[in-house]
């Protein structure tokens, strides 16, 4: 049975990342105020010019720090590829610095509305928040990764972390408990291979909840789309009779939710960089 990958999404999203970078080998040029205020400028106009969106930023004598707010497709090495690059190129003129402005590497860490451990909770409580917890047999499957895999990426120290919700096409009841087993254990695989972790999921009926960590290298939108082509390719050639009783033609909807969250949520840390 051949389903139609999908190559696009319509997002409903709220993705929030704390940035930090250095300078190259601790250069002291961050501590004059004038030259905190140029770069300042300079990277709010370069945000604005990509898409990005600022939402707190604290130039200090030592570092740069950012709360970012990103779409879907941004990927943050190709953000701080941007950000970085750009703005040492016009300091470096204005300094007439010959030496690189900034070190090689930066911090990237998720946050947002909440902290990742009530994502985690929330995760968990699917099957009573839909009703289904007093079945004789639930058709929820819940799993909680007890061995998290570790990402790495030259150059970066970085913890992005993903609330994902994806619902079946028409919100038919497509999974079972057997089925969003298998599903997800097919989907750890395929994260191993592609360099993502699958930290927790719940599957009910007619959506899945999925928390997810990512490289700084590939964007929460790659990710999805890899997960959605997967899982429906796997589902099609696994569980044809489901797709079949429920009359979908895709197994998922053309749309995804994605949040970030993290240790700290925007709120607290917006307010320590103020």
């Amino acid at each position: 049975m051949f389903l139609t990958p999908f190559d696009h999404l319509t997002w409903a999203y709220q993705l929030h990342y704390h940035i930090c970078f250095r300078p190259h080998r601790r250069q002291n040029f961050l501590a004059e105020e004038s030259i905190r205020a140029i770069l300042e400028a300079e990277l709010t106009f370069l945000a604005n010019d990509n898409g990005y969106h600022i939402l707190e930023i604290k130039v200090r004598p030592n570092d740069v720090q950012l709360v970012l707010s990103l779409r879907p497709e941004h990927r943050i090495s190709d953000v701080l590829k941007k950000l970085k690059g750009r703005s040492s190129a016009t300091l470096c003129s204005q300094l007439k610095i010959t030496a690189p402005l900034w070190a090689v590497g930066y911090l990237a860490r998720s946050t947002g509305k909440v902290r990742v451990q009530a994502v985690k909770h929330y995760l968990e409580r699917q099957a009573a928040h839909h009703g289904y917890e007093k079945r004789v047999l639930p058709p929820v499957f819940r799993f909680r990764n007890g061995n998290p895999a570790v990402l790495n990426v030259a150059h970066a120290s970085f913890n992005l972390q993903h609330h994902l919700v994806l619902a079946t096409q028409y919100r038919q009841g497509v999974f079972d408990s057997r089925v969003g087993e298998a599903l997800v254990s097919y989907w750890n695989k395929v994260a191993v291979v592609r360099d993502f972790a699958l930290d927790q999921a719940t599957v009910v009926p007619d959506h899945v909840h999925a928390l997810v960590r990512i490289t700084p290298k590939v964007s929460i939108e790659e990710v999805t789309l890899c997960l959605m082509n997967n899982g429906q390719h796997f589902v099609a050639s696994q569980f044809p009779a489901r797709l079949i009783e429920t009359k979908v033609t895709q197994l998922w909807q053309g749309s995804a939710y994605a949040g970030t969250c993290g240790e700290l949520t925007t709120a607290l840390l917006k307010a320590f960089l103020r």
